[in-house]
């Protein structure tokens, strides 16, 4: 039953996280920036934390400190920025599915650095599965895909960024509070993205674009529920439940933005998405009972 609870809570986390595409799609289409919606989403967060989370400044030791720093930027500046540059060099349908290789560049880190995270075979089959259906939730009777190889490494890197994130706050999660790594994890996140607007653009701060409601109103959506509340669930289950068999979850994500594409977009959904939904879940199913058929060796 416990188990079952810690699965619900990060489907539910990935459904804030698949919808989230919808949200950025919103801001970005009115005139903000990749890095500008980072900022403010991560600072709404980061007070919310602080206000949760305030009595403790630093980690026990200096390894945890720069592994906490670690996790901030891979998991927050460096993640978004990859991933959202990315849209910029290649196709969304591209960076999705290079993006949702996530789970299997997690699953081989943690295997060369964790004995206890090593996928039997019958896991490694179900990813793979698993990983074929969100190829055909992505593509979406979209049968071509035009190569950019610089957009393309780009998503890898993100793939490969929130890969590192997981390594890192495996171990922290043992050790600390939810509630004080993710704020961590927030504010690490903040100080990395600050040389960007110095360097790269300009930060967006337009007073009459940044008090329409949609704007507000998607910013703090951003903010409080797909990184405060999504974050602090996401690294209180990660540990509980695995890091294995919950980043394997992140293949659903797709799914739930096929979903609200279609519900608030108005996108289609085609025979190949729905197919890809069921391919998915074959996966994730043969993947679990690989690892409860793991546990009783």
């Amino acid at each position: 039953m416990k188990q079952a609870k810690l699965i619900l809570a990060a489907l539910g986390v990935m459904a804030v996280w698949g919808e989230t595409f919808v949200s950025s799609k919103v801001l970005l289409n009115v005139g903000l920036m990749p890095a500008d919606i980072f900022l403010y989403r991560f600072t709404i967060a980061y007070l919310g934390m602080l206000a949760m989370s305030h009595r403790r400044m630093w980690m026990s030791s200096l390894k945890h400190e720069l592994l906490i720093a670690v996790c901030g930027i891979a998991g927050g500046s460096m993640y978004f920025l990859t991933e959202n540059m990315a849209l910029r060099y290649s196709t969304a349908s591209n960076v999705a599915i290079l993006v949702g290789t996530t789970p299997l560049v997690t699953a081989i880190l943690l295997a060369c650095c964790y004995k206890e995270e090593r996928m039997s075979r019958r896991q490694v089959v179900g990813s793979l599965i698993a990983l074929l259906g969100m190829i055909l939730v992505v593509l979406n009777g979209q049968l071509i895909l035009h190569l950019n190889p610089l957009g393309d490494a780009l998503a890898l890197g993100a793939s490969l960024s929130w890969g590192i994130y997981s390594l890192c706050i495996k171990p922290l999660t043992k050790l600390y509070d939810s509630r004080f790594i993710t704020r961590k994890v927030f504010g690490y996140g903040l100080l990395t993205i600050l040389p960007w607007f110095w360097f790269v653009e300009p930060l967006n701060a337009d007073p009459a674009l940044l008090s329409m409601p949609k704007v507000w109103l998607n910013l703090l959506y951003l903010g409080c529920v797909a990184s405060l509340a999504c974050y602090l669930v996401w690294n209180w289950v990660l540990p509980r439940l695995g890091v294995v068999k919950a980043t394997n979850i992140i293949y659903t994500q797709s799914v739930y933005t096929m979903f609200f594409s279609w519900l608030i977009l108005h996108e289609r959904i085609t025979w190949m998405a729905m197919l890809g939904t069921m391919v998915l879940i074959s996966g994730m199913i043969l993947s679990e009972k690989g690892k409860k058929k793991q546990n009783t060796d």
